[in-house]
């Protein structure tokens, strides 16, 4: 069986089987489970508890009505949903006074298919930008996951913090940039513009990095040029040859004499800043991309836990934050405010409280739960240990 399928099954039948357990999973939400089913059952669920359903207030056996009515509420909403499924949830349920850890499984399953789907959607519209040229929708897409991952933590329990992940994930091989024809000839337009007048770096050295050129032989070309131009000597077709070998990028192949000839003397008429632009515009959207590969890579494993998952995630999207600030600062565009801080109530709120619990306290086995129509044994109480919170 499939954990998360498992755990669906096993909260829900854990809250049939004892109402009472709903007051232990204030902090899972409908939206949390795989299945629109599950979904739709404990929804109704939640809506029989605050209609004040009468199996909350029953002394002794779960009416049957509990069951039948949750069936009819949540049929309203999704098809199929039969009362012979919900006694099959029953059956899934080992013990029901292990509802919160259940449903705290269901919530980790949430937590990495919410940073895939919002990764993905980063991944198609960061392409969608290269096509068309533009920066901004990818960047409107990075700040949405950015959130999404501060409010996957919060509801998790942790602090969002990027940490840097010890061991490298598989990623998925990079994929080529959108347009590259159109990429490289930019690159070379600029590059034969920068080398033609000298000047004209100035206008570009402050944000523009070699990084940012798709093609690593423009980009090591770009950087001999920067250095020439910080050290003050002059640039041209010799000086910037000798460069080129000085740094080894004629004896590894990354260039060839014939190349930076070709660059040297092709049309050196034009705006550095202008078409500067247009190579980190294209930069943005690679980096975009590529964090975004990186971020779904991520979530799809399985083995990690979402507090790590979350900061890897943030982590991940630091190139991008870096390329980001970069490109403001070439368009003048200031930098966004960062939101005010939150004010830190006394003590943590009470849903993560419950999160953290069920993570951590051990729960007494009652004995084996009980089918509807027969009287649950109550279940002792005990104070929660934070020894590991």
């Amino acid at each position: 069986m499939n954990p998360l399928l498992g755990a669906e099954q096993a909260v829900l039948g854990a809250v049939l089987l004892d109402p009472g357990q709903l007051a232990h999973l204030d902090w899972l939400a409908p939206d949390h489970f795989d299945r629109p089913v599950h979904r739709s059952l404990f929804a109704a669920l939640r809506k029989l508890r605050s209609d004040d359903h009468p199996a909350l207030s029953a002394d002794g056996p779960v009416p049957l009505s509990w069951v039948t009515d949750a069936v009819d509420e949540a049929g309203r909403h999704v098809r199929g949903l039969t009362v012979v499924y919900a006694h099959t949830l029953i059956s899934a349920c080992p013990r029901s006074a292990h509802a919160p850890v259940y449903g705290r499984m269901v919530l980790e399953g949430a937590i990495h298919r919410t940073v895939a789907q919002h990764a993905i959607r980063l991944h198609q519209v960061a392409r969608a930008d290269a096509l068309r040229g533009e920066v901004k929708g990818a960047l409107r897409s990075a700040d949405v996951l950015a959130g999404v991952l501060r409010d996957l933590a919060r509801r998790w329990g942790t602090e969002p913090r990027p940490v840097a992940r010890t061991t490298a994930p598989v990623a998925a091989p990079a994929m080529p940039p959108v347009r590259a024809d159109q990429v490289a000839e930019d690159e070379r337009f600029l590059l034969a513009v920068l080398a033609e007048q000298p000047r004209a770096v100035e206008e570009v050295v402050d944000w523009l990095r070699p990084g940012d050129f798709a093609d690593p032989a423009h980009g090591g070309l770009y950087r001999c040029l920067g250095a020439l131009h910080h050290r003050g000597e002059p640039i041209d077709r010799i000086t910037l040859l000798w460069e080129t070998q000085r740094r080894g990028l004629l004896a590894d192949g990354t260039l060839s004499g014939e190349h930076l000839t070709a660059l040297c003397d092709g049309v050196g008429s034009g705006s550095a800043e202008w078409l500067g632009e247009r190579v980190m515009r294209s930069s943005l959207a690679h980096t975009a991309a590529a964090s975004a590969r990186a971020v779904r890579a991520l979530a799809e494993d399985e083995a990690l836990v979402p507090g790590r998952l979350i900061n890897y995630a943030l982590h991940a999207l630091g190139p991008l934050d870096e390329v980001r600030a970069r490109w403001e600062t070439a368009n003048g565009t200031p930098a966004p405010n960062p939101p005010p801080p939150t004010p830190v109530p006394d003590g943590p709120p009470p849903a993560r409280v419950h999160v953290a619990l069920a993570r951590s306290t051990p729960r007494p086995v009652p004995p084996a739960s009980v089918r509807p129509g027969s009287a649950p044994a109550p279940s002792a109480s005990k104070p929660p240990s934070r020894g590991h919170i």
